[in-house]
């Protein structure tokens, strides 16, 4: 058995706890897993497990052994999938991570139009607000609001971001429209919780700047609550633009004090694709950076 199926039956075990469990999953006996390993640890001089009657643990040899093997099974998928497409449709599956707030905004359509040009790719799409760490493997790339200097991470530009306040038009008319930062004191505010942001937001115009200190009956990490909250007419929020597009579009929400900007340097101002600076972007990923680009590009202007 050459050393790259000896490889791969050691990731499995490895990554499933047993011998059995790895043969099982790749269609081999038992035997064959226990003597490719074997194999494997005589070639390196180093044992891979501890093996007991009740438990199969890595050794360091293996944890480290473990991390390389991956990184070589999953460069050898991305060549073999990369060959294979020289002259054909995408294949395979690609991998992505995102966030909660990307996902009706934008994301859920944009995957749903990639696909359908796409038949032969498939998306495993996995969105929460819980950071991702990219270097597991366990996804080709990840989309961020952020800046481009990310530490041991490629980062792709998609697109650019604003923030803007907006508000339903029946909460302001029932409370009226603010002309000035100055106003928005006694208006309902839907606080997005954000440690980049500190304690408020600062509105800026020619040489006015102004602090817009957090208050509200209803706060939040979650944009999405937030962006339902609005739409329900409950106060005015200080949002992403790309966030509201499809509501200003439809009517369902307007933005407020539209000639101010905000100062957002903290959250940064771009929508990133982000991946490892270990690996490099296979057609796929590039095909769908520009399906992104090209969606955001007609959804609206970003800037």
């Amino acid at each position: 058995m050459d050393k790259f199926c000896g490889m791969q039956l050691f990731v499995s075990s490895a990554e499933l706890g047993s011998f059995s469990r790895a043969a099982e999953h790749l269609g081999k006996t038992p035997s064959a897993v226990a003597k490719a390993i074997r194999l494997l640890e005589a070639d390196l001089g180093a044992r891979l497990f501890e093996r007991t009657t009740r438990r199969m643990a890595l050794t360091e040899a293996g944890m480290l052994y473990l991390e390389s093997a991956r990184e070589v099974l999953e460069r050898m998928r991305e060549s073999e999938e990369e060959i294979a497409q020289l002259h054909q449709s995408l294949q395979g599956t690609l991998r992505i991570s995102g966030p909660l707030a990307f996902g009706r905004p934008f994301l859920n359509a944009a995957c749903a139009s990639f696909m359908a040009q796409h038949p032969g790719l498939r998306l495993q799409v996995d969105l929460s607000d819980d950071y991702v760490d990219l270097l597991d493997g366990r996804y080709d790339l990840a989309l961020r609001l952020g800046h481009s200097d990310l530490p041991g991470l490629i980062a792709r530009d998609i697109g650019e971001s604003r923030a803007v306040l907006c508000a339903a038009p029946g909460y302001l008319k029932s409370s009226g429209v603010p002309t000035h930062p100055d106003q928005l004191a006694r208006f309902e505010w839907l606080v997005y919780r954000h440690p980049a942001l500190g304690d408020g937001w600062c509105l800026e115009k020619d040489d006015e700047r102004h602090v817009i200190r957090h208050r509200g009956r209803l706060s939040s990490d979650n944009l999405e609550l937030l962006l339902e909250a609005c739409l329900a007419g409950q106060g005015i929020l200080p949002c992403p633009y790309w966030s509201v597009l499809p509501y200003l579009h439809d009517g369902r929400l307007q933005v407020v004090l539209g000639d101010y900007h905000f100062d957002q340097k903290a959250l940064g101002t771009r929508l990133l694709a982000v991946y490892p600076s270990t690996r490099r972007a296979t057609r796929k990923i590039n095909t769908f950076i520009e399906h992104l680009r090209d969606y955001l590009l007609h959804l609206g202007p970003m800037g």
